[in-house]
């Protein structure tokens, strides 16, 4: 699953009185909803919970003998907090020590000040009884929690009747110990998402206690808690509602200890009318109609122990299909009925069943439910969420018509499932302790997106291929930025949560297990997982320090040292390596340095920072590799011995790109190796990992601007996918500074004629049936290097290109049946739209709507933001806005494309900063969706006067958006920065003849 806001100011002065916090209000965003407590519960609960902020944390202070318990209480008892709504915490720091009451110690006299809950009391099981309102779109509740008291206590969770059970001694609830606790106030505080329930009695340590509450609430029309979709059948609106909970969102739904620390199971019954289905993380252990109204409750089996956030359900008029494991776990996949019926689930249903049995092998855990079903929504505010058993995803991330998708589709959606697939185990089974961990189980399970696809499809290599260009050099685009951050990030407001689901826990947390995994081995990698996690800590949560993987304690010392670094620091450093120039040192030495790597130089200036950094090295000539061998570099400058070298001997640093840095040389030694790209014998993913080395090392002012462009001049006569891969990704990062210039032309020019040849020789893919039918059994690499071709050709002006795009496109018009290749058709209908006149924009904008295939509706959609026609560009944008014409989580998609238009980029960007207070309403919460939209559309400013009006909409309206915005502002700084510093130089490159000079 997926990033970010502002951390909250908490109040810390002294003595905020009782009085002040029962009349709070809440702030008008909240994480909550509206939640109202029936007035049968104890003392009638006036209060409607506003937001189901409130209903996660309740403290309970005790001022009265708890004689029941057979115990007395005594003088001045204070007590601690019980579980509140917030993130959670990692540590349980609840004590008696705190009933003194006389050291003045805030978090003693006010626990719920505190954004963490403190422990003193935790769950052990939920039983939760739903009713469903599709009707009207509501639900009511009740909520039995059973407690367990770690510490003598005032303060635990939630509000209404606190009744004690039988505790360690083995006490019953009828016996002297037993009975209800009168509740002798209550009231909310929204400061740190809690509620707070004040009680004449104390709880006691070692007790078993069991909190009842009554709830209503809203099925809200957004993207988190408990949310309802639609889709049309047959001209008839259907209406489904789903939850997504992660991370901090099944407090909006029912009160909870909602934090990933408090694991306890959960027992789930849903009642509703009988024309729907309902879902949840376990199967149905029994069903009933009822004979007053004919609805049917389902009671679902108890669930392992594990997080609120995982706790899912649906209620639903989907149809299913099915299969089984070999070890008898079934597998459903749950969609609108046409879909199911068409076989648009049955590829994503094969694969899950085979990746079950992968994972199980892979870590020695079986899977621990015994069933899984995937349900496939049509709204959804992430591309998946793996709640356990009940794995959710948008519609596009799952469904798949073999005969309109494009290879690049199914290999995404493969992707996403496999990601998902894999949280079965890292996540659901073992859970971080606290948020400041969760790139422990997104970073593996965005690794083994690349592992498992490699297992479905081991000739498609895509963890010695696309993890190069798609993590590897995507995330490091970012952790070269002054603004980003460490990897593990503290988090104490529950505002700090969303900021660590961000491409940085992701990308570079699967980019630092991919290199500790190279560095070890994978046997070793591989065993050390079985040992360390699934194993050991099957249904417990896990932090970085738990791991510990079979090494010789020596050098499992050395591991986590160098780890550490990774994980505690920002960035990542650039390696210098250069022959050695001494005359005190034989020259079989070279001199390797390291540095932190930024793009502005600005801002250069923190040299303090060092990496523990296995780099491995090659040395060759003209005819052959000579040598490779691993260097460990621990400090700023370092002099290595590496063989003999002579004049015309060069160095390759991060062979395969495992490492996660980038890797500069002297002038002369990149010299050797751009003459050397055909002559040396190297995998395609250095070429791949040079290639991207050397551009960004030029933006950031390194390396001379001609280098990366001499460096693949010899790409005509490169046949391997992944080179021309990297260099596509650089070659548009330099397009979005470029394409408004007065000599653009003079770079559209190099690119094509880079193109030409390979284009030319490739050709176009045919519209006949792959063998068996299916995209997957064609050559990935040969298919991907195609379209890749066809895309620079056409995306630069390739006026041969452009021809058979609108050829294409004026055939499928007049005959009405649509020949374009599935592979290429995004790029045909990007084309012939942006060629082509307004009748083209209609018939794709009907094709939009008549499309039933959501792989096809996604291209289409982007299709119609390749207008030149502005007045199309703004009916598209208001439209996606304001109507239920586009998906809502396509609405992003839509001004984001229209900003990457250079004739729509004024018009996305001043409409982005027109709807911000509607965006940011609807958006705001969603992981990843704000900073999604705020990066898309500033990436590509890059003037003076752009510069000016972010900085002014930071300054007027930038709250709410975390870190998206300072980051947007670091992107559109470096781009006018590189037009000052580089532009001049670059095209006096361009301009001049190719020389075998370098810079």
């Amino acid at each position: 699953m997926g990033l970010n806001d502002s951390p909250g100011a908490m109040r810390n002065g002294r003595g905020l009185s009782d009085q002040w916090a029962e009349s709070v209000v809440v702030r008008p965003r909240t994480t909550e909803r509206h939640i109202t407590v029936h007035k049968r519960l104890v003392l009638g609960f006036a209060l409607s919970i506003l937001t189901l902020i409130i209903v996660t944390a309740v403290a309970v202070v005790l001022s009265l003998r708890f004689e029941e318990c057979g115990g007395q209480d005594r003088d001045g008892a204070t007590g601690e907090t019980g579980p509140r709504g917030s993130g959670g915490s990692a540590r349980l720091n609840g004590s008696r020590g705190e009933r003194t009451g006389d050291r003045g110690d805030e978090e003693a006299l006010h626990p719920w000040r505190n954004s963490r809950l403190p422990g003193t009391v935790r769950p052990r099981h939920y039983d939760l009884r739903l009713a469903v309102y599709m009707d009207n779109f509501t639900f009511s509740g009740e909520v039995s929690i059973e407690l367990e008291c770690v510490n003598a206590t005032r303060f635990i969770v939630d509000r209404v009747s606190v009744t004690a059970e039988a505790g360690a001694g083995g006490r019953s609830a009828n016996r002297p110990g037993g009975g209800a606790i009168r509740v002798h106030r209550h009231f909310p505080f929204p400061a740190n998402q809690m509620y707070v329930v004040v009680l004449h009695r104390e709880l006691k340590p070692m007790r078993v206690y069991r909190l009842n509450m009554s709830f209503d609430a809203a099925i809200e029309d957004e993207l988190l808690g408990f949310f309802r979709s639609s889709y049309t059948l047959q001209r008839e609106r259907r209406y489904l509602a789903v939850t997504q909970f992660s991370p901090i969102h099944a407090r909006k739904a029912f009160p909870c200890f909602d934090e990933p620390v408090y694991k306890a199971t959960f027992s789930l019954t849903l009642r509703h009318d009988p024309q729907y289905t309902s879902l949840a993380n376990m199967p149905v252990e029994s069903s009933s109609l009822s004979d007053e109204d004919g609805w049917v409750t389902n009671r679902f089996a108890r669930t392992p122990r594990m997080s609120t956030y995982y706790l899912a359900w649906a209620v639903c008029n989907f149809t299913y299909k099915e299969t089984q494991t070999n070890s008898g776990v079934t597998i459903r996949l749950y969609a609108r009925p046409d879909a199911v019926a068409s076989g648009a689930g049955d590829y994503a249903l094969d694969i899950t069943r085979r990746l079950l049995g992968f994972y199980q092998d892979y870590f020695k855990v079986q899977y621990s439910l015994p069933k899984l079903d995937l349900l496939a929504v049509p709204k959804h505010p992430y591309a998946a969420m793996e709640n356990w058993g009940l794995s959710v995803f948008v519609e596009q991330k799952i469904l798949l018509d073999a005969e309109v998708s494009s290879s690049s589709y199914q290999m995404e959606l493969t992707m996403v499932v496999v990601h998902e697939i894999c949280h079965q185990w890292f996540g659901d089974l073992v859970t971080p302790v606290w948020w400041e961990d969760v790139w422990l189980k997104e970073g593996f399970a965005h690794f083994f997106e690349y592992v498992g696809t490699d297992f479905l499809f081991p000739k498609w290599n895509m963890e010695k291929q696309r993890f190069l260009t798609d993590v590897l050099h995507e995330v490091m685009l970012l952790d070269g930025l002054s603004s980003s951050h460490p990897i593990s990030q503290e988090v104490e407001q529950a505002t700090d949560i969303d900021r660590v689901f961000d491409w940085i826990a992701y990308k570079k947390g699967a980019a630092l297990i991919r290199m500790l995994a190279n560095v070890m081995g994978q046997p070793l990698f591989q065993k050390g997982l079985n040992v360390s996690s699934c194993a050991q800590y099957s249904h417990f949560n896990f932090s970085w320090k738990t791991f510990s993987f079979p090494y010789k304690h020596h050098f499992n010392l050395k591991f986590v040292q160098m780890m550490d670094r990774w994980t505690l620091q920002m960035g990542y450093p650039v390696i210098t390596i250069s022959k050695n120039q001494s005359e005190q040192l034989p020259t079989h030495y070279i001199t390797v340095s390291q540095e932190h790597f930024l793009y502005g130089q600005e801002v250069r200036r923190n040299n303090s920072l060092q990496w523990q950094v296995p780099l491995t090295v090659a040395v060759g000539n003209a005819s052959a590799v000579c040598l490779e061998s691993l260097i460990w570099i621990n400090n700023k400058t370092e002099f290595h011995g590496i063989g003999q070298m002579g004049d015309n001997t060069w160095l390759l640093g991060n062979i395969n790109q495992t490492g996660y840095f980038r890797v500069n040389y002297d002038l002369q030694n990149w010299k050797l190796l751009i003459h050397c790209w055909i002559c040396f014998h190297l995998r395609s993913d250095s070429l791949a990992g040079l290639i991207d080395d050397a551009f960004n090392l030029a933006r950031a002012g390194y390396l001379p601007q001609g280098v990366p462009l001499q460096l693949i001049g010899y790409l005509p006569e490169e046949t391997s996918f992944l080179p021309w891969h990297a260099a596509s990704r650089a070659l548009y990062q330099l397009d979005k500074l470029l394409d408004r210039t007065e000599e653009y032309r003079l770079f559209s020019d190099y690119v094509l004629k880079q193109v030409a040849s390979r284009y030319h020789q490739m050709g176009w893919p045919t519209n006949g049936a792959h063998p068996e039918g299916n995209v997957l059994q064609a050559s990935y690499q040969t298919e991907e290097l195609q379209r890749e071709l066809i895309m620079l050709a056409c995306s630069f002006g390739n006026k041969q290109c452009h021809r058979q795009a609108v050829a294409y496109i004026s055939d499928w018009i007049s005959s009405n049946k649509n020949r374009i290749p599935p592979n290429i058709r995004d790029i045909v209908y990007c084309t012939g739209v942006s060629l082509m006149d307004e009748d083209v924009w209609e018939f794709i904008w009907m094709k939009f709507h008549s499309s039933n295939a959501v792989s096809e509706k996604k291209i289409l959609l982007e299709a119609l933001t390749c207008s030149d026609n502005t007045f199309l560009l703004n009916r598209l944008l208001n439209l996606s806005l304001t109507s239920d014409l586009v998906p809502e989580q396509d609405v992003i998609d839509v001004i984001i494309h229209v900003g990457r238009n250079p004739q729509g980029r004024n018009l996305a960007w001043r409409y982005f900063r027109e709807k911000w207070d509607v965006l940011n309403a609807r958006y705001g919460e969603a992981l990843f969706m704000n900073s999604k939209l705020i990066s898309g559309v500033t990436e590509f400013l890059n003037t003076e006067r752009e510069l000016n009006e972010l900085k002014e909409f930071i300054q007027s309206s930038g709250v709410g958006a975390g870190p998206a915005l300072p980051r947007a502002l670091e992107i559109v700084e470096g781009n006018v920065r590189w037009h000052r510093l580089h532009q001049r130089q670059f095209y006096q490159w361009l301009r001049k003849p190719p020389g075998p000079a370098l810079g």
